[in-house]
Order: structure tokens, then C-alpha cells, then sequence
């Protein structure tokens, strides 16, 4: 069997944490700000943790895990 490839975009935008967890920050967060109030901007600063139905779908994609 070939090698499996991570999507390139996993790479870019979720981190995993030691427990397994999917992190991962705010959409809406990387132009255009002018739009959103500061209220907004300070509330999404920073990374969450997926939800697990969202998780289950993000490790699919990342076969080796992110190292």
C-alpha cells in the first residue's frame, strides 16, 4: 500500500493536542475585520477545541497525525 497524504490545508489549520483533541481557531478571522466589532475580534482570538463530531471528520484527513 502507498503512503497516505494529510490535506494540506489539515496542516495550516489544526493543531493537535496530547490527548488526541483537534484545536483550531475562529472562521471569520483572517481579513475583512473592518466588518466585525471588537467585541467580536477579542471573543474569537485564540484556538478552541473541535467539537467530536467535527474532530472525527478533521482526523480523517491527517492519516499519521500532525507531528
Amino acid at each position: 500500500m502507498p503512503k497516505l497524504k494529510t490535506k494540506s490545508g489539515v496542516k495550516k489549520r489544526f493543531k493537535l493536542t496530547a490527548s488526541g483533541k483537534v484545536k483550531a481557531g475562529a472562521a471569520g478571522k483572517r481579513h475583512r475585520l473592518s466588518s466585525h466589532n471588537g467585541k467580536y475580534i477579542r471573543q474569537n482570538r485564540g484556538t478552541d477545541v473541535l467539537a467530536e463530531p467535527d474532530a472525527k471528520r478533521v482526523k480523517l484527513w491527517i492519516p499519521y497525525g500532525l507531528d
